[in-house]
Protein backbone atom coordinates (compact mmCIF):
# COMPACT_ATOMS: atom_id res chain seq x y z
CA UNK A 1 0.00 0.00 0.00
CA UNK A 2 1.69 2.84 -1.35
CA UNK A 3 2.69 6.20 1.14
CA UNK A 4 1.39 4.39 4.07
CA UNK A 5 3.53 3.32 7.12
CA UNK A 6 4.34 -0.40 7.61
CA UNK A 7 2.48 -0.62 10.79
CA UNK A 8 -0.30 1.52 8.99
CA UNK A 9 -0.23 -1.36 6.61
CA UNK A 10 -0.67 -4.21 9.15
CA UNK A 11 -3.36 -2.05 10.70
CA UNK A 12 -5.44 -1.76 7.29
CA UNK A 13 -4.86 -5.85 6.83
CA UNK A 14 -6.50 -6.84 10.08
CA UNK A 15 -9.58 -4.31 9.47
CA UNK A 16 -10.38 -5.98 6.36
CA UNK A 17 -10.24 -9.30 8.09
CA UNK A 18 -11.65 -8.59 11.46
CA UNK A 19 -15.16 -7.26 10.15
CA UNK A 20 -16.91 -10.44 11.42
CA UNK A 21 -15.06 -11.27 14.35
CA UNK A 22 -15.12 -15.26 13.19
CA UNK A 23 -12.64 -17.61 13.37
CA UNK A 24 -12.33 -17.79 9.74
CA UNK A 25 -11.12 -14.57 9.59
CA UNK A 26 -8.29 -14.77 13.24
CA UNK A 27 -6.99 -18.06 11.40
CA UNK A 28 -7.23 -16.62 7.63
CA UNK A 29 -8.58 -20.56 6.65
CA UNK A 30 -11.68 -21.71 5.18
CA UNK A 31 -11.25 -24.83 7.32
CA UNK A 32 -10.46 -23.06 10.52
CA UNK A 33 -13.43 -24.60 12.56
CA UNK A 34 -11.44 -28.06 12.60
CA UNK A 35 -8.26 -26.95 12.26
CA UNK A 36 -8.57 -24.74 15.67
CA UNK A 37 -10.20 -28.26 17.22
CA UNK A 38 -7.20 -29.88 16.77
CA UNK A 39 -4.39 -27.96 17.65
CA UNK A 40 -5.89 -26.29 20.62
CA UNK A 41 -5.22 -29.69 22.58
CA UNK A 42 -1.75 -29.22 20.44
CA UNK A 43 -0.64 -26.27 21.69
CA UNK A 44 -2.00 -26.26 25.37
CA UNK A 45 -0.03 -29.43 26.28
CA UNK A 46 2.80 -27.76 25.21
CA UNK A 47 2.94 -25.01 28.07
CA UNK A 48 4.35 -25.42 31.56
CA UNK A 49 2.10 -25.43 34.62
CA UNK A 50 -0.10 -22.69 34.92
CA UNK A 51 -2.15 -22.70 38.59
CA UNK A 52 -1.80 -19.66 39.97
CA UNK A 53 0.31 -17.69 37.27
CA UNK A 54 -0.51 -14.37 35.56
CA UNK A 55 -0.05 -14.95 31.96
CA UNK A 56 -0.22 -12.40 29.11
CA UNK A 57 -2.01 -13.24 25.86
CA UNK A 58 -0.63 -10.92 23.18
CA UNK A 59 -3.02 -11.20 20.23
CA UNK A 60 -5.86 -12.82 21.62
CA UNK A 61 -8.25 -11.67 18.83
CA UNK A 62 -11.63 -13.76 19.55
CA UNK A 63 -10.77 -15.56 22.72
CA UNK A 64 -9.87 -18.83 21.08
CA UNK A 65 -7.02 -19.64 23.86
CA UNK A 66 -8.05 -17.15 26.15
CA UNK A 67 -10.99 -19.10 27.63
CA UNK A 68 -8.78 -22.06 27.98
CA UNK A 69 -5.95 -20.03 30.15
CA UNK A 70 -8.25 -18.72 32.28
CA UNK A 71 -8.80 -22.15 33.13
CA UNK A 72 -5.61 -22.82 34.00
CA UNK A 73 -3.88 -19.59 35.20
CA UNK A 74 -4.41 -17.46 38.58
CA UNK A 75 -4.99 -14.38 36.05
CA UNK A 76 -4.96 -13.48 32.37
CA UNK A 77 -4.35 -10.41 30.35
CA UNK A 78 -5.75 -10.60 26.68
CA UNK A 79 -4.64 -8.08 24.44
CA UNK A 80 -5.56 -7.23 20.94
CA UNK A 81 -5.38 -4.40 18.71
CA UNK A 82 -8.57 -4.83 17.04
CA UNK A 83 -11.70 -3.71 19.05
CA UNK A 84 -14.15 -6.09 17.51
CA UNK A 85 -11.63 -9.39 18.41
CA UNK A 86 -11.44 -7.45 22.25
CA UNK A 87 -15.33 -7.12 22.31
CA UNK A 88 -15.96 -10.62 21.22
CA UNK A 89 -13.32 -12.26 23.33
CA UNK A 90 -14.68 -9.77 26.13
CA UNK A 91 -18.87 -11.42 25.73
CA UNK A 92 -17.39 -15.03 25.66
CA UNK A 93 -15.00 -15.09 28.15
CA UNK A 94 -15.60 -11.62 30.82
CA UNK A 95 -17.96 -13.94 32.66
CA UNK A 96 -15.41 -15.73 33.84
CA UNK A 97 -13.79 -13.17 36.44
CA UNK A 98 -10.14 -13.83 36.18
CA UNK A 99 -9.47 -11.63 33.04
CA UNK A 100 -8.54 -7.91 31.60
CA UNK A 101 -9.04 -7.40 28.54
CA UNK A 102 -6.85 -4.60 26.93
CA UNK A 103 -7.23 -3.52 23.27
CA UNK A 104 -3.74 -1.99 22.54
CA UNK A 105 -0.49 -2.37 19.63
CA UNK A 106 1.37 -4.45 21.10
CA UNK A 107 4.54 -2.28 19.72
CA UNK A 108 3.09 0.63 22.34
CA UNK A 109 2.23 -1.58 25.08
CA UNK A 110 3.95 -1.55 28.78
CA UNK A 111 3.66 -3.13 31.79
CA UNK A 112 5.55 -3.27 35.21
CA UNK A 113 8.61 -5.15 35.16
CA UNK A 114 8.19 -8.68 36.33
CA UNK A 115 4.27 -8.66 35.83
CA UNK A 116 3.82 -11.73 34.34
CA UNK A 117 4.99 -15.76 34.51
CA UNK A 118 4.29 -16.49 30.95
CA UNK A 119 3.67 -14.55 27.62
CA UNK A 120 1.44 -15.96 25.02
CA UNK A 121 1.27 -15.02 21.52
CA UNK A 122 -0.18 -17.42 18.49
CA UNK A 123 0.41 -15.25 15.02
CA UNK A 124 1.70 -12.09 16.37
CA UNK A 125 5.09 -11.65 16.33
CA UNK A 126 5.00 -12.35 11.98
CA UNK A 127 3.51 -9.02 12.30
CA UNK A 128 6.31 -6.92 12.84
CA UNK A 129 9.12 -5.86 11.83
CA UNK A 130 12.59 -6.93 13.29
CA UNK A 131 13.16 -3.81 14.43
CA UNK A 132 9.80 -3.51 16.26
CA UNK A 133 10.54 -7.15 17.50
CA UNK A 134 13.56 -6.71 18.74
CA UNK A 135 12.65 -4.15 20.37
CA UNK A 136 9.18 -6.05 22.28
CA UNK A 137 11.61 -9.01 22.98
CA UNK A 138 13.28 -6.86 25.38
CA UNK A 139 9.94 -5.85 26.59
CA UNK A 140 9.16 -9.36 27.19
CA UNK A 141 12.11 -9.37 29.46
CA UNK A 142 11.29 -7.06 31.79
CA UNK A 143 7.54 -8.26 31.97
CA UNK A 144 8.85 -11.77 32.63
CA UNK A 145 9.89 -12.96 36.30
CA UNK A 146 13.18 -14.68 36.42
CA UNK A 147 12.30 -18.45 35.31
CA UNK A 148 9.09 -17.22 33.39
CA UNK A 149 8.40 -18.54 29.92
CA UNK A 150 7.46 -17.40 26.66
CA UNK A 151 5.18 -19.17 23.94
CA UNK A 152 4.97 -18.37 20.42
CA UNK A 153 3.97 -19.47 17.35
CA UNK A 154 4.11 -18.06 14.22
CA UNK A 155 3.76 -19.56 10.01
CA UNK A 156 7.21 -19.59 8.72
CA UNK A 157 8.26 -19.38 5.23
CA UNK A 158 5.41 -18.88 3.13
CA UNK A 159 1.82 -18.36 3.99
CA UNK A 160 -0.81 -21.40 5.49
CA UNK A 161 -3.99 -19.99 5.36
CA UNK A 162 -6.52 -20.38 2.19
CA UNK A 163 -8.19 -17.03 2.78
CA UNK A 164 -7.98 -14.45 0.08
CA UNK A 165 -5.91 -11.81 0.54
CA UNK A 166 -5.34 -8.26 -1.60
CA UNK A 167 -2.49 -7.40 -0.09
CA UNK A 168 -0.23 -9.29 2.75
CA UNK A 169 2.32 -7.74 4.52
CA UNK A 170 3.04 -10.40 6.97
CA UNK A 171 6.87 -11.49 8.05
CA UNK A 172 7.05 -14.95 6.49
CA UNK A 173 10.56 -15.45 8.85
CA UNK A 174 13.10 -18.64 8.70
CA UNK A 175 13.06 -20.58 12.22
CA UNK A 176 16.49 -19.93 12.37
CA UNK A 177 15.75 -16.06 12.36
CA UNK A 178 13.06 -16.22 15.04
CA UNK A 179 15.61 -17.86 17.11
CA UNK A 180 18.49 -15.13 16.11
CA UNK A 181 15.90 -12.12 17.46
CA UNK A 182 14.51 -14.16 20.19
CA UNK A 183 17.66 -14.89 21.95
CA UNK A 184 20.03 -12.02 21.09
CA UNK A 185 18.75 -9.25 23.16
CA UNK A 186 19.95 -9.28 26.81
CA UNK A 187 18.21 -7.53 30.17
CA UNK A 188 20.79 -5.73 32.32
CA UNK A 189 19.56 -5.74 35.73
CA UNK A 190 22.95 -5.76 37.73
CA UNK A 191 23.07 -4.27 41.16
CA UNK A 192 26.68 -2.87 42.62
CA UNK A 193 27.47 -6.20 44.39
CA UNK A 194 25.92 -8.42 41.80
CA UNK A 195 26.14 -8.34 37.82
CA UNK A 196 22.84 -10.57 36.87
CA UNK A 197 21.50 -10.56 32.97
CA UNK A 198 18.68 -12.20 31.52
CA UNK A 199 18.01 -13.47 27.97
CA UNK A 200 15.73 -16.17 26.60
CA UNK A 201 17.34 -19.97 26.35
CA UNK A 202 14.85 -22.40 23.66
CA UNK A 203 13.38 -24.70 25.64
CA UNK A 204 11.77 -25.95 22.30
CA UNK A 205 10.61 -25.61 18.96
CA UNK A 206 9.04 -27.65 16.62
CA UNK A 207 6.19 -28.05 13.85
CA UNK A 208 2.91 -28.13 14.82
CA UNK A 209 1.44 -31.48 14.08
CA UNK A 210 -2.13 -30.59 13.27
CA UNK A 211 -1.17 -28.54 9.92
CA UNK A 212 1.45 -31.73 9.29
CA UNK A 213 -2.03 -34.20 8.44
CA UNK A 214 -4.07 -31.89 7.98
CA UNK A 215 -2.65 -29.56 5.45
CA UNK A 216 0.54 -31.44 5.01
CA UNK A 217 2.36 -27.77 5.76
CA UNK A 218 5.53 -28.23 7.87
CA UNK A 219 6.02 -24.25 8.20
CA UNK A 220 3.78 -24.02 11.52
CA UNK A 221 6.13 -23.75 14.33
CA UNK A 222 6.14 -22.62 17.50
CA UNK A 223 8.32 -22.03 20.42
CA UNK A 224 8.96 -21.99 24.15
CA UNK A 225 11.78 -20.31 25.47
CA UNK A 226 12.29 -19.19 29.42
CA UNK A 227 14.25 -16.27 30.86
CA UNK A 228 17.54 -17.56 32.14
CA UNK A 229 20.43 -16.19 33.89
CA UNK A 230 23.14 -15.09 31.19
CA UNK A 231 25.31 -13.64 33.04
CA UNK A 232 29.36 -13.41 31.63
CA UNK A 233 30.66 -15.92 34.51
CA UNK A 234 27.86 -18.06 32.92
CA UNK A 235 28.76 -17.85 29.58
CA UNK A 236 29.61 -20.79 27.07
CA UNK A 237 32.46 -21.84 25.41
CA UNK A 238 34.00 -19.06 22.83
CA UNK A 239 31.81 -15.91 24.67
CA UNK A 240 28.60 -17.39 22.83
CA UNK A 241 25.67 -16.04 24.97
CA UNK A 242 23.91 -19.85 25.21
CA UNK A 243 25.11 -23.31 24.56
CA UNK A 244 22.37 -23.54 21.42
CA UNK A 245 24.29 -20.77 20.02
CA UNK A 246 27.85 -22.48 20.66
CA UNK A 247 26.64 -25.83 19.15
CA UNK A 248 25.11 -24.29 16.10
CA UNK A 249 28.02 -21.76 15.32
CA UNK A 250 30.85 -23.71 16.07
CA UNK A 251 30.19 -27.16 16.98
CA UNK A 252 28.05 -27.85 14.94
CA UNK A 253 27.47 -26.19 11.82
CA UNK A 254 26.18 -26.85 8.69
CA UNK A 255 29.01 -27.74 7.04
CA UNK A 256 30.11 -29.43 10.05
CA UNK A 257 27.70 -31.75 10.52
CA UNK A 258 28.36 -33.23 6.87
CA UNK A 259 31.43 -33.58 7.41
CA UNK A 260 30.47 -35.88 10.29
CA UNK A 261 28.17 -37.39 8.37
CA UNK A 262 30.63 -38.58 5.63
CA UNK A 263 33.26 -40.28 8.04
CA UNK A 264 29.98 -42.24 10.09
CA UNK A 265 28.04 -42.98 6.92
CA UNK A 266 24.69 -41.16 5.20
CA UNK A 267 21.62 -40.71 8.38
CA UNK A 268 24.24 -40.60 10.91
CA UNK A 269 26.51 -38.20 13.32
CA UNK A 270 27.52 -40.71 16.20
CA UNK A 271 30.06 -43.21 16.65
CA UNK A 272 29.70 -46.24 14.57
CA UNK A 273 26.97 -44.81 12.47
CA UNK A 274 24.20 -47.83 10.74
CA UNK A 275 26.43 -51.02 12.63
CA UNK A 276 26.53 -49.64 15.98
CA UNK A 277 22.75 -48.29 15.71
CA UNK A 278 21.52 -51.75 14.12
CA UNK A 279 23.22 -53.43 17.13
CA UNK A 280 22.01 -51.47 20.00
CA UNK A 281 18.32 -51.09 19.12
CA UNK A 282 18.27 -54.78 18.56
CA UNK A 283 18.52 -55.25 22.20
CA UNK A 284 14.93 -53.07 23.23
CA UNK A 285 12.80 -55.93 21.37
CA UNK A 286 10.84 -52.72 20.05
CA UNK A 287 7.36 -53.72 18.68
CA UNK A 288 5.13 -51.99 16.24
CA UNK A 289 2.90 -49.33 17.94
CA UNK A 290 5.49 -48.42 20.92
CA UNK A 291 6.79 -44.58 21.47
CA UNK A 292 10.70 -43.89 21.64
CA UNK A 293 12.31 -41.09 22.54
CA UNK A 294 15.77 -39.85 21.16
CA UNK A 295 17.61 -37.65 22.96
CA UNK A 296 20.14 -35.99 20.81
CA UNK A 297 18.49 -37.30 17.25
CA UNK A 298 21.41 -35.66 15.43
CA UNK A 299 19.58 -35.87 11.58
CA UNK A 300 17.66 -38.43 12.41
CA UNK A 301 19.39 -42.00 10.51
CA UNK A 302 18.55 -44.02 13.88
CA UNK A 303 15.20 -42.69 13.75
CA UNK A 304 14.19 -43.55 10.23
CA UNK A 305 15.58 -47.04 10.88
CA UNK A 306 13.65 -47.55 14.26
CA UNK A 307 10.06 -46.20 12.84
CA UNK A 308 10.73 -48.55 9.17
CA UNK A 309 11.94 -51.63 10.74
CA UNK A 310 10.33 -51.76 14.01
CA UNK A 311 6.61 -49.54 13.11
CA UNK A 312 7.67 -47.45 16.42
CA UNK A 313 6.68 -43.72 16.78
CA UNK A 314 9.89 -41.90 16.88
CA UNK A 315 10.07 -38.23 18.53
CA UNK A 316 13.62 -37.15 17.71
CA UNK A 317 14.92 -33.99 20.33
CA UNK A 318 18.26 -31.97 19.83
CA UNK A 319 19.52 -28.37 20.68
CA UNK A 320 21.18 -28.06 17.76
CA UNK A 321 18.73 -26.19 15.09
CA UNK A 322 21.09 -27.59 12.47
CA UNK A 323 20.80 -31.02 13.02
CA UNK A 324 17.30 -30.89 13.25
CA UNK A 325 16.67 -28.41 10.13
CA UNK A 326 19.01 -31.55 8.35
CA UNK A 327 16.66 -33.91 10.23
CA UNK A 328 13.18 -32.77 8.76
CA UNK A 329 14.83 -31.79 5.30
CA UNK A 330 15.46 -35.95 5.39
CA UNK A 331 11.85 -36.17 6.68
CA UNK A 332 10.09 -34.86 3.83
CA UNK A 333 11.85 -37.45 1.58
CA UNK A 334 11.18 -40.47 3.86
CA UNK A 335 7.75 -39.73 4.11
CA UNK A 336 7.47 -41.47 7.29
CA UNK A 337 4.59 -39.60 9.65
CA UNK A 338 5.56 -41.94 12.27
CA UNK A 339 8.74 -40.05 13.11
CA UNK A 340 8.87 -36.04 14.41
CA UNK A 341 11.59 -33.75 15.06
CA UNK A 342 11.90 -31.00 17.40
CA UNK A 343 14.30 -28.54 18.52
CA UNK A 344 14.91 -28.87 22.27
CA UNK A 345 16.51 -28.83 25.50
CA UNK A 346 16.06 -31.82 27.06
CA UNK A 347 17.06 -30.57 30.25
CA UNK A 348 13.59 -27.90 30.26
CA UNK A 349 11.19 -29.96 28.35
CA UNK A 350 8.17 -31.72 30.13
CA UNK A 351 6.21 -34.65 28.68
CA UNK A 352 3.15 -36.54 30.59
CA UNK A 353 3.17 -39.19 32.81
CA UNK A 354 4.37 -42.56 31.11
CA UNK A 355 4.82 -40.94 27.64
CA UNK A 356 7.47 -43.20 25.85
CA UNK A 357 8.16 -47.00 26.01
CA UNK A 358 11.64 -46.18 25.47
CA UNK A 359 14.29 -43.30 25.89
CA UNK A 360 17.34 -43.58 23.43
CA UNK A 361 20.11 -41.50 23.14
CA UNK A 362 23.56 -41.45 21.37
CA UNK A 363 26.86 -40.06 22.77
CA UNK A 364 24.68 -36.60 23.48
CA UNK A 365 24.68 -36.56 27.30
CA UNK A 366 28.09 -35.47 27.42
CA UNK A 367 27.24 -32.03 27.51
CA UNK A 368 24.19 -31.81 30.07
CA UNK A 369 25.86 -31.07 33.50
CA UNK A 370 23.53 -32.79 35.81
CA UNK A 371 23.09 -36.18 34.64
CA UNK A 372 21.05 -37.59 37.56
CA UNK A 373 18.32 -35.01 36.92
CA UNK A 374 17.80 -35.84 33.29
CA UNK A 375 18.22 -39.39 34.51
CA UNK A 376 15.16 -38.54 37.01
CA UNK A 377 13.27 -37.42 34.43
CA UNK A 378 12.93 -40.49 32.13
CA UNK A 379 12.40 -42.84 35.52
CA UNK A 380 10.62 -40.33 38.60
CA UNK A 381 7.13 -40.87 38.67
CA UNK A 382 5.37 -38.11 41.00
CA UNK A 383 1.68 -37.79 41.66
CA UNK A 384 -0.65 -35.92 39.24
CA UNK A 385 -3.25 -32.97 40.63
CA UNK A 386 -6.30 -32.61 38.37
CA UNK A 387 -8.59 -29.79 37.55
CA UNK A 388 -11.78 -29.53 36.04
CA UNK A 389 -13.01 -26.47 34.38
CA UNK A 390 -16.45 -26.11 34.16
CA UNK A 391 -16.91 -22.90 32.19
CA UNK A 392 -14.80 -24.04 29.21
CA UNK A 393 -15.70 -28.28 29.79
CA UNK A 394 -12.09 -28.86 29.89
CA UNK A 395 -9.98 -31.53 32.03
CA UNK A 396 -6.40 -30.68 32.65
CA UNK A 397 -3.99 -33.09 34.25
CA UNK A 398 -0.69 -31.57 34.88
CA UNK A 399 1.85 -32.54 37.67
CA UNK A 400 3.46 -30.18 40.22
CA UNK A 401 6.70 -31.97 40.06
CA UNK A 402 8.21 -34.02 36.63
CA UNK A 403 6.45 -37.22 35.82
CA UNK A 404 8.45 -39.85 34.73
CA UNK A 405 8.45 -39.87 30.71
CA UNK A 406 8.93 -43.30 30.22
CA UNK A 407 6.22 -46.06 30.96
CA UNK A 408 6.56 -48.19 33.78
CA UNK A 409 8.66 -51.20 32.37
CA UNK A 410 10.12 -48.88 29.81
CA UNK A 411 13.36 -49.06 29.05
CA UNK A 412 16.13 -46.39 28.50
CA UNK A 413 19.03 -46.84 26.36
CA UNK A 414 22.42 -44.25 26.49
CA UNK A 415 25.83 -44.40 24.75
CA UNK A 416 28.52 -41.86 25.75
CA UNK A 417 31.20 -40.68 26.43
CA UNK A 418 33.05 -41.21 29.30
CA UNK A 419 36.72 -41.15 30.62
CA UNK A 420 39.02 -42.91 32.63
CA UNK A 421 40.15 -42.53 36.33
CA UNK A 422 41.96 -39.04 36.87
CA UNK A 423 44.34 -37.51 36.71
CA UNK A 424 44.06 -36.75 33.07
CA UNK A 425 46.98 -35.97 30.42
CA UNK A 426 47.02 -31.95 30.29
CA UNK A 427 45.57 -32.22 26.58
CA UNK A 428 42.66 -34.20 27.25
CA UNK A 429 41.94 -31.69 29.89
CA UNK A 430 41.89 -28.88 27.22
CA UNK A 431 39.96 -30.89 24.90
CA UNK A 432 36.97 -32.11 27.74
CA UNK A 433 36.54 -28.13 28.42
CA UNK A 434 36.85 -26.94 24.82
CA UNK A 435 34.35 -29.01 23.81
CA UNK A 436 31.97 -28.36 27.01
CA UNK A 437 31.93 -31.97 27.86
CA UNK A 438 31.11 -33.19 31.24
CA UNK A 439 32.26 -36.80 31.71
CA UNK A 440 32.66 -39.63 33.93
CA UNK A 441 33.73 -43.36 34.07
CA UNK A 442 31.44 -45.96 32.75
CA UNK A 443 31.40 -47.19 36.11
CA UNK A 444 29.85 -43.87 37.61
CA UNK A 445 27.37 -43.95 34.81
CA UNK A 446 26.00 -46.79 35.65
CA UNK A 447 25.48 -46.06 39.48
CA UNK A 448 23.57 -42.73 38.27
CA UNK A 449 21.01 -45.05 36.67
CA UNK A 450 20.82 -46.95 39.84
CA UNK A 451 20.76 -43.96 41.99
CA UNK A 452 17.97 -42.59 40.28
CA UNK A 453 15.86 -46.27 40.68
CA UNK A 454 16.29 -47.49 37.59
CA UNK A 455 16.53 -51.44 38.05
CA UNK A 456 18.47 -54.26 36.04
CA UNK A 457 21.52 -51.86 34.93
CA UNK A 458 23.85 -52.74 32.52
CA UNK A 459 27.28 -50.69 32.04
CA UNK A 460 29.48 -51.49 30.26
CA UNK A 461 33.04 -50.11 29.33
CA UNK A 462 32.76 -50.30 25.23
CA UNK A 463 36.29 -48.59 24.39
CA UNK A 464 37.61 -51.39 22.66
CA UNK A 465 34.82 -51.43 20.42
CA UNK A 466 34.58 -47.43 19.95
CA UNK A 467 38.67 -47.77 18.75
CA UNK A 468 37.89 -50.75 16.10
CA UNK A 469 35.26 -47.93 14.99
CA UNK A 470 37.24 -45.34 14.82
CA UNK A 471 39.73 -47.39 12.73
CA UNK A 472 37.71 -48.42 10.22
CA UNK A 473 36.04 -45.40 9.58
CA UNK A 474 39.63 -43.98 9.27
CA UNK A 475 40.53 -46.61 7.00
CA UNK A 476 37.00 -45.71 5.01
CA UNK A 477 37.92 -42.22 4.94
CA UNK A 478 41.06 -43.01 3.05
CA UNK A 479 39.44 -45.11 0.88
CA UNK A 480 36.90 -42.37 -0.19
CA UNK A 481 39.69 -39.79 -0.07
CA UNK A 482 39.27 -37.41 -3.31
CA UNK A 483 35.33 -37.68 -2.93
CA UNK A 484 35.62 -35.99 0.41
CA UNK A 485 37.66 -33.52 -1.21
CA UNK A 486 35.87 -33.02 -3.82
CA UNK A 487 32.43 -32.71 -1.68
CA UNK A 488 34.46 -30.62 0.62
CA UNK A 489 37.84 -29.27 0.73
CA UNK A 490 41.75 -30.66 1.33
CA UNK A 491 41.29 -28.53 4.49
CA UNK A 492 38.17 -30.45 5.83
CA UNK A 493 39.92 -33.58 5.12
CA UNK A 494 42.98 -33.16 6.87
CA UNK A 495 41.01 -31.58 9.80
CA UNK A 496 38.45 -34.61 10.12
CA UNK A 497 40.98 -37.33 9.99
CA UNK A 498 43.30 -35.42 12.56
CA UNK A 499 40.21 -35.14 14.63
CA UNK A 500 39.79 -39.10 14.14
CA UNK A 501 43.42 -39.50 15.13
CA UNK A 502 42.98 -37.84 17.90
CA UNK A 503 40.05 -39.34 19.49
CA UNK A 504 42.36 -42.60 18.63
CA UNK A 505 45.25 -41.58 21.08
CA UNK A 506 43.00 -40.66 23.97
CA UNK A 507 41.57 -43.64 23.66
CA UNK A 508 44.50 -45.51 23.76
CA UNK A 509 46.48 -43.32 26.59
CA UNK A 510 43.15 -44.45 28.39
CA UNK A 511 41.71 -41.08 29.05
CA UNK A 512 38.78 -41.02 26.80
CA UNK A 513 36.27 -43.84 27.23
CA UNK A 514 33.10 -45.12 25.97
CA UNK A 515 30.09 -46.44 27.15
CA UNK A 516 26.92 -48.08 26.64
CA UNK A 517 24.13 -47.89 29.52
CA UNK A 518 20.63 -49.83 29.48
CA UNK A 519 18.21 -49.80 32.11
CA UNK A 520 14.34 -50.72 33.36
CA UNK A 521 12.08 -48.45 35.14
CA UNK A 522 10.85 -49.90 37.36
Amino acid sequence: MEGVSERGCMTEFWKEHSQHATVEEMMLDSNAQELSQLELPEILELLPPLPGTAVLELGAGIGRYTRHLICRAGHVTAVDFMEKFVEKNREDNGHMGNVEFIQADVTKLDFPEHSFDLIFSNWLLMYLSDQELTSLAEKFLRWLRPGGHLFFRESCFHQSGDSKRDFNPTHYRSPAHYNHLLTSPLLDQSEAAERRCFGFDIVLNKTVQTYVKMKKNQNQLCWLMQKTRRDVVEQHQGGFSTFQEFLDKQQYTRRGILRYEKMFGSGYVSTGGFSTTKEFVEMLDLTAGQRVLDVGCGIGGGDFYMAKTFGVEVLGLDLSSNMVEIAMERAVKEKLPLVQFEVSDATKRRFGDATFDVVYSRDTILHIRDKPELLRKFHVSMSLNKQICFFCEDLWTQSQNSDSWLKPGGKVLISDYCCGEQPWSPAFQDYVKQRGYILYTPQRYGQFLTEVGFRDVFAEDRTEQFIQVIKSELQRAEEMKEEFIQEFSQEDYEAIVSGWKEKLQRCETGDQRWGLFIATRA
